[in-house]
């Protein structure tokens, strides 16, 4: 019989494992089926690792920019890469694994679908059962056939979301292996990149049938079970498979719980209390969906860079895959925060971007899947000044003079571009950020020089452009902008506020950003503007932004006039943020977790408006309180006032002057009280 101690120590024991176990289980939270109807966000319930580039999921017959759609029952395989949220014609789609004959009509059964991070399953129409789960590198697919069926698979080796420019060439080694690549398109067919590949099932096959571009494997009578393995490298097919060989000694069950594991790492850096089961599920799959790019594209400590020459990675992770234009507003920024050795190695990976060749969009020599890399100096700054030094800032800058260069009216296309107002604008935030970065590096003369060009368009271009407001201000595109109308570009620049507080005054620029809103003006589905509800801080009055960003949280009453693209013909009224299979608002991409983070900061109640400086913006938060678990240590956020109503906050006890807190002061911060 225990005695009181020793039953004392197995109580407590168990408590602490209870707790443990309760801690590392955000992922329940977590549904990776909200957005993944039609166009509704453009995002998947794939089988992926943290920023893996392995993304294995079913295809629609029909594909979304994403390949799978939950309105489209019927597929086309399931393929093993993919970039989350974006729209445009999508990128991935390759290496599809189709179990049945090739002209076999086959659809999901709706209902059998499991999807929770790292793992995805289900039952086809054929009998067939699938179970995915995936390494950084590597996809696991498991398929049951039923009893008495043929046990077939077509491979698509060309097969891509966007097909326009995919090549391929395959060998088939033996009766399990098979190695080759696939170039595909980039995101918008802006570019190419090529993947190298091994192929290995555990049973052996024979090959029914075959052509350049795919083969119908066929297994022995009476196969129920057969798992493949397909290992991915930008280097070499040797490459591909020496990922093959590192996770050979390990069962799919243990790889699925080394996934969930990783993703449980993620999803724990944020505990959150006082909110509704529908708010925590959109927090934690938010915090998921920013965690899913840019690509650990780094195989056997090496890396192949946009001039295809491959290089050392030394001690650290090269990333690829970018959506920058998107990205830097907000996902960067969290993961600065969150995550800041990781940034280190974002960042140390686009000053080697720079170097092997960047362009605006996509090269036609990619190492794996992305969109664009533009503001990637904003990127690079805004880690700078939050304290992330692990980087060769100075090396990236003649590259970004090049660019800039480029863009001057008689450059190139691919520099900093100056032809619409909207690209006026962002290329205003691009050359104020190197001016800043200028400075760092102690290159005083070009900091006064970037600067100077920099205050000189943006005045130009807002008095000009967007200073005084016209009833056109509302036309989505118009006076050549390629996304977006003039009222949402007005607010585009927000470091530069004080000028506009100086041509405007506070008090207006206040009100006019209240009829920005009070017209329904604002695109809370796209990025250009989506710093503007917390703006209402520069302008003096925190206390519009704690109602309004209180709203589009909870709201069901919301209208939105605008698309991604277009006006709506008839406006949307509801919550953009929705935990459902249609959970984002119409047209609206979650763009590779940028929205996401906007919502989990709008949540957490501060916001890095003024991106390229040190500065958040604080409102009431959404929950009562909240964890984050930064490095080193603990800072909790907690409200004691009704929501949307702080009247001071308080940092470790001692009461701020306004409504802004530095990065230092945040986390170096205990504890930050909302007070009433």
């Amino acid at each position: 019989m225990l005695s009181w101690k020793k039953l004392m120590g197995v109580l407590l024991l168990g408590l602490a494992l209870c707790l443990s176990v309760q801690a590392r289980n955000n992922s329940r939270y977590v549904n990776l089926f909200m957005g993944t109807a039609g166009d509704h966000g453009q995002v998947s319930p794939a089988a992926q690792l943290p920023l893996g580039l392995a993304s294995v999921c079913p295809d629609s017959r029909v594909p979304s920019h994403v390949g799978y759609d939950d309105a489209v029952p019927e597929i086309s395989g399931i393929s093993v890469t993919r970039v989350s949220g974006v729209g445009g014609n999508g990128g991935g789609g390759n290496l599809r694994i189709f179990p049945a004959p090739k002209d076999a009509v086959v659809s999901l059964v709706k209902g059998s679908e499991t999807a929770v991070p790292g793992y995805y399953a289900a039952r086809l129409d054929n009998g067939v059962k699938v179970r995915l789960t995936a390494t950084s590198h590597c996809a696991l697919e498991q398929y049951r056939f039923p009893r008495k069926a043929p046990s077939t698979f077509y491979v698509d080796f060309n097969s891509a979301i966007d097909p326009r420019r995919s090549q391929c060439a395959y060998t088939i080694l033996d009766d399990q292996n098979i190695a080759g690549w696939v170039v595909s398109s980039t995101v918008c067919n802006a570019g190419a990149y090529k993947l190298y590949f091994h192929l290995h099932t555990n049973v052996p096959f024979t090959v029914a049938d075959r052509d350049s571009l795919s083969a119908q494997l066929q297994f022995p009578t009476g196969t129920r079970k057969v798992e493949v393995r397909i290992g991915l490298s930008s280097l070499s097919e040797a490459s591909a498979a020496a990922e093959l060989d590192a996770i050979a000694g390990r069962s799919f069950r243990k790889h699925r719980a080394a996934a969930a594991k990783a993703w449980a790492s993620v999803l724990n850096k944020v505990e959150v209390k006082g909110s509704t089961a529908e708010q925590r599920t959109l927090f934690y799959t938010g915090l998921y969906r920013v965690y899913l790019s840019p690509f650990h594209a780094t195989f056997g400590g090496k890396y192949r860079g946009t001039d295809s020459i491959v290089r050392e990675a030394g001690d650290w992770t090269f990333y690829s895959g970018w959506s920058l234009w998107d990205t830097y507003r907000a996902k960067f920024p969290l993961i600065a925060l969150l995550d800041p050795d990781v940034t280190a190695d974002f960042c140390r990976s686009l000053v080697s971007l720079y170097q092997t060749g960047k362009r605006n969009w996509a090269t036609l020599q990619e190492p794996v899947p992305t969109v664009r890399t533009e503001h990637a100096q904003i990127t690079l700054l805004d880690a700078w000044v939050k304290g992330i030094r692990d980087f060769d800032l100075a090396a990236a800058f003649p590259y970004m003079e090049a660019e800039a260069d480029a863009g001057r009216p008689a450059g190139a296309k691919n520099g900093l571009t100056r032809n619409s107002p909207d690209q006026k604008m962002e290329t205003v935030y691009d050359l104020w950020a190197m001016g800043q970065i200028a400075r760092i590096i102690g290159n005083d003369e070009a900091s006064a020089r970037y600067l100077a060009e920099s205050e000189t368009l943006f005045a130009r271009t807002w008095q000009e452009e967007f200073m005084t407001i016209t009833p056109a201000f509302a036309q989505m595109k118009g006076n050549g902008l390629y996304q977006g109308t003039r009222w949402q570009y007005r607010w585009a620049v927000p470091v530069y506020a004080d000028r506009m507080i100086a041509w405007v005054g506070k008090e207006q620029l206040a009100d006019e950003l209240s009829e920005f809103f009070r017209q329904h003006l604002f695109n809370q589905g796209n990025e250009p503007d989506i710093q503007t509800p917390f703006m209402f801080n520069l302008f003096g009055h925190p206390e519009r932004t704690d109602a309004l960003v209180h709203a589009l949280l909870t709201d069901d009453t919301m209208i939105h006039r605008y698309g991604g693209n277009a006006e709506y013909p008839e406006p949307f009224v509801g919550r953009a943020f929705r935990n459902r299979p249609d959970g984002y608002a119409p047209e609206m991409d979650e763009d590779d977790g940028t929205l996401s983070a906007w919502y989990l900061f709008a949540q957490l109640g501060f916001y890095p408006v003024c991106l390229g400086t040190d500065r958040y913006e604080l409102f009431t938060p959404l929950f009562d309180r909240a964890v984050l678990h930064l490095p080193g240590h603990d800072l909790r956020l907690v409200r004691r006032c009704a929501p949307a109503s702080a009247q001071a906050i308080s940092v470790d006890g001692v009461r701020l002057p306004g409504f802004t807190i530095t990065h230092a002061q945040l986390t170096s911060a205990r504890e930050i009280v909302w007070l009433p």
